[in-house]
């Protein structure tokens, strides 16, 4: 992967998120309102980030918060203020969902080009600074998460040290060479297990599944075996470690920030790309921006 458009991105992640607070700051009023009723929508990562914000928005007891596919959005659902997140700005769901909202809700749009969306929301969060030149989102999406982890009152200094070890350390064989993985998260870390899942399918073409970790054993853990991880966001359920290994799976849980681990993903994806001989920056059947006729 090194050379890639990809590696860069991706290694630029703890400095982009060190301007995280910076980007709340500027666009305070732009974002949720502490007591606002929320939705955050979103296209395949941007989804995710908006799962893991919708977390932890609630959890801080700022709000009642959700996050749709922007395709799904409940139309007979109120809310105070939508919150819709679009690197190029261009996403077709994300259009059409804003033009039915204007002039009845609140909307904001976090993108990387503002030019692209500037007219469908009511407002735009410019992280053009963050953009990126790879089909593979990365450091976008993390640092639009940082943002909003900012933005509830989140210190990120250890989050970034974090990021910033997992860059210099090198990747564990048991999991550059694995053939399958299952991503595990609880609560907020639920969206990052389903980001990294997307991740490795699109810059690798491997076989990824990702669950909440209680429901891991309601099945899904039948699969594992030699050569397939068990990549746990946060901490484990009690025993669970165990059961995986029990069925002679790998199981991989780091004790760091789910934020911070999800890097050590990107990496570990972009390995087995490199394995495999894939250019993870034009990975198969996919374009930077979905734009439906």
């Amino acid at each position: 992967m090194s050379g890639t458009f990809m590696a860069a991105e991706i290694a630029s992640q703890p400095g982009c998120w060190r301007e995280a607070g910076a980007f709340a700051a500027a666009n305070s009023g732009r974002l949720p309102a502490p007591g606002a009723r929320v939705a955050v929508v979103g296209c395949g990562t941007s989804w995710f980030v908006g799962q893991a914000y919708a977390v932890l928005r609630e959890t801080a007891g700022l709000g009642e918060t959700d996050a749709f596919a922007a395709s799904e959005f409940p139309a007979g659902r109120a809310y105070d203020h939508v919150l819709a997140l679009s690197r190029s700005g261009t996403t077709t769901e994300v259009h059409t969902l804003l033009a039915k909202l204007r002039g009845r809700t609140k909307t904001t749009a976090i993108t990387g080009v503002p030019a692209a969306i500037a007219g469908a929301a009511g407002a735009v969060v410019d992280l053009s600074a963050v953009d990126e030149r790879s089909v593979v989102q990365t450091r976008f999406a993390t640092t639009a998460l940082a943002m909003l982890r900012a933005h509830l009152g989140e210190d990120l200094t250890d989050v970034v040290a974090q990021a910033e070890r997992v860059l210099a350390e090198p990747l564990p064989e048991s999991l550059v060479g694995a053939a399958q993985f299952s991503f595990l998260g609880t609560g907020w870390s639920v969206g990052i297990a389903n980001e990294a899942a997307l991740k490795f399918r699109e810059a690798c073409l491997l076989w990824t599944e990702s669950y909440p970790a209680w429901d891991y054993r309601h099945g899904p853990i039948s699969i594992s075996e030699p050569g397939r991880v068990t990549w746990m966001f946060g901490r484990a359920p009690d025993g669970l470690a165990d059961d995986v290994r029990r069925a002679g799976g790998t199981f991989a849980e780091s004790g760091l920030d789910p934020l911070a681990d999800l890097v050590r993903a990107q990496l570990v994806a972009g390995a087995i790309a490199r394995r495999k001989g894939l250019d993870p920056d034009r990975p198969r059947s996919l374009t930077r921006s979905v734009v439906l006729t």
